[in-house]
C-alpha cells in the first residue's frame, strides 16, 4: 500500500497552457506553490499577508496579460520571473511608503533575489525529499512523527492513541522513528 506524493507545483508550461486555456485549477496550485515565498520576502521586509497577498496577485495578473499577449517569452525559471516581479512591486510599495520615512536604498539591500531563490529552491527541495522519507518510513512510525512534529500532539496523546504503557515507551518509539527517518532521509540524498 504505497501512498504517492502529489505534486503541487505546476509546471511552468502547464501554467502558461492553463492561462491560455483559462483554468482556475492552474492558478490554484500557482498560488499554493509560490505565495509561501512571496509571503516571506515581503513580512522580512516590513510587509504584512495582507501586502504580499496584494502583490502576488498583481504578479500574477502581469504573468496573465503577458501570456494572454501572445508573444510571452519565459527566459527563466516561472518561479523566478515571479518571484522578481512580486520583489519589484514591493520595492516600488516600499518607495512609496518610505517617501515620508526613509530612502528605498535602505531596503534594496534587505532583498537580495538570487539568494532568496536558491535558498527556497533548496527548502522546496529537502521538503520534497522529507515527504518521500516519510512515505517510506511506513506505520506506525509515520503517524507517530507526523502526531508529534505537525499536529503538535502531545507524547501522552500518542501513548493513549497507539496503546503504549506510558509516555517514555511512546518517546523511546518516537526516537527509534526518528532515527529510522533519518536513515532513509540520508540516504535518499545520496
Amino acid at each position: 500500500m504505497s501512498r504517492e506524493i502529489k505534486r503541487s507545483e505546476p509546471t511552468d508550461s502547464e501554467v502558461i497552457l492553463g492561462i491560455l486555456n483559462g483554468s482556475k485549477d492552474v492558478l490554484e496550485r500557482l498560488y499554493k506553490a509560490y505565495f509561501p515565498m512571496i509571503l516571506q520576502l515581503v513580512v522580512m521586509n516590513n510587509g504584512t499577508e495582507d501586502e504580499a497577498k496584494d502583490v502576488f496577485q498583481e504578479s500574477v495578473i502581469v504573468l496573465y496579460d503577458k501570456v494572454q499577449s501572445g508573444n510571452f517569452e519565459l527566459s527563466s525559471k516561472l518561479k523566478t520571473f515571479i518571484y522578481s516581479v512580486c520583489r519589484r512591486l514591493w520595492l516600488k510599495r516600499l518607495n512609496y511608503k518610505s517617501r515620508n520615512s526613509g530612502s528605498i536604498q535602505d531596503y534594496e539591500e534587505t532583498l537580495p533575489v538570487e539568494e532568496d531563490i536558491e535558498q527556497h529552491e533548496e527548502k522546496d527541495r529537502l521538503f520534497k525529499q522529507m515527504e518521500t522519507a516519510l512515505v517510506h518510513l511506513g506505520e506506525p512510525c509515520r503517524t507517530i512523527i507526523e502526531d508529534y512534529y505537525i499536529n503538535n500532539k502531545s507524547m501522552q496523546e500518542i501513548c493513549v492513541k497507539f496503546g503504549y504503557t506510558n509516555a517514555d515507551n511512546a518517546k523511546n518509539q518516537k526516537y527509534k522513528c526518528l532515527q529510522r527517518l533519518k536513515k532513509i532521509f540520508f540516504s535518499d540524498s545520496k
